[in-house]
């Protein structure tokens, strides 16, 4: 049975950090990456990963401050983010999938599995 529990997510001030984990189970996940969900947004990307760690990319309104890493030994996928602003508040879903690909995924539309959510709260 695949499954991916996020954690870490809370109640943090503006310039804080909080660093969310994403554990995998169920399957070999070669992309893994984040998105997130404001009240009246779509879902956006955050960040993704490949299977090597080696190549990441990250939504312009994050780059610099938050950090996405794996341990494929723990099948676990992990969201450093730094200087929190309130605009980062919103729920953040770990997402992956099983299919080898060359390229970094960014759209929700091609991963196969999500978390259900964790939510982030940035005050001002």
């Amino acid at each position: 049975q695949v499954q991916l529990v996020e954690s870490g997510g809370g109640l943090v001030q503006a310039g804080g950090s909080l660093r969310l984990s994403c554990a995998a189970s169920g399957c070999t996940f070669y992309a893994m990456g984040w998105f997130r969900q404001a009240p009246g947004k779509e879902r956006e990307f955050v960040g993704a990963i490949s299977w090597s760690g080696g190549s990441t990319d990250y939504a312009d309104s994050v780059k610099g401050r938050f950090t996405i890493s794996r341990d494929n030994a723990k099948n676990t996928v992990y969201l450093q983010m730094n200087s929190l602003k309130p605009e980062d508040t919103a729920v953040y879903y770990c997402a992956a999938d099983w299919r080898r690909r060359p390229n970094i995924l960014k759209v929700p539309g091609e991963y196969a599995y999500w978390g259900q959510g964790t939510q982030v709260t940035v005050s001002s």
